[in-house]
């Protein structure tokens, strides 16, 4: 049985990275995966790439998408962000080998990843990079019915950063319901997870969130880590909203 760490949606966020690497040493887990936006947003995208790069694998998120192509529907201040981003990561500081070995990388990475009846997307199993599902979707039956029409067991995606399971019969599940799991065991069950995102939640809760899958269960686990830290390094960068690390501090 292989045990396995799901990150999503570093954007980054190296302070938050680090403490969730830390936690998942705890858990003795095989491998470590992630399901995208590596970058966006935060102060450090270069140093968790290098990180990411180490995973067992990583699909495309949209931010990733967008540090190589111009972004789409963006705010204004997550454009500047991906501009930012892409400058750091084309001419970082290190050499021009480190930066194409990070474009490189990221032109790589996949839409999805599929490992027999379980999906792995940023997006959705419809809109693997960029579609949203949000837990009012389950209000939207002939969305939630296509969805799950293109899932044979589980799907594990991030991007609205908002944590919880999606079960075929249209509810929403939160962390807070399941504090000791959620029993994936039935084959013929049909559930979409939402692992939340490591660095930059917004269910309220500023700590980072992930998940622990092992074939039998999954596991949503919340870490604290230095926000403070990414805040002082958003504001030391005058290309990044101070924004962008304001909201950190409440899980927005």
């Amino acid at each position: 049985m292989t045990k396995t760490a799901i990150v999503s949606d570093i954007h980054g966020n190296l302070a938050a990275l680090e403490a969730v690497l830390h936690d998942i040493e705890q858990q003795q887990v095989d491998r470590i995966i992630c399901l995208g936006d590596v970058i966006g947003y935060g102060p450090k995208p270069c140093e968790c790439l290098d990180l990411v790069m180490e995973f067992g694998f990583c699909v495309l998120g949209n931010h990733d998408s967008s540090a190589l192509f111009d972004p789409e529907g963006f705010n204004v201040a997550a454009e500047q962000a991906i501009f930012w981003t892409r400058s750091q990561i084309e001419c970082g500081g290190d050499g021009p080998e480190a930066s194409r070995r990070r474009m490189k990388y990221i032109c790589s990475l996949p839409r999805l990843v599929e490992e027999g009846a379980v999906l792995f997307v940023h997006g959705s199993p419809r809109g693997p990079t960029n579609e949203y599902v949000f837990p009012e979707d389950t209000q939207n039956i002939k969305k939630m019915d296509k969805l799950f029409s293109l899932i044979s067991h589980l799907c594990f995606q991030g991007h609205t950063h908002v944590p919880g399971v999606f079960t075929s019969d249209l509810r929403f599940v939160r962390p807070i319901d399941v504090p000791t799991g959620y029993d994936v065991r039935d084959r013929g069950e049909r559930l979409m997870i939402n692992v939340g995102s490591v660095g930059q939640p917004r269910d309220g809760d500023p700590r980072s969130c992930y998940v622990v899958y092992d074939e039998e269960r999954i596991e949503f686990r919340r870490v604290e880590y230095d926000i403070e830290r990414t805040v002082a390094a958003i504001e030391a960068e005058p290309e990044l909203d101070d924004f962008l690390g304001y909201r950190l501090r409440e899980g927005r």
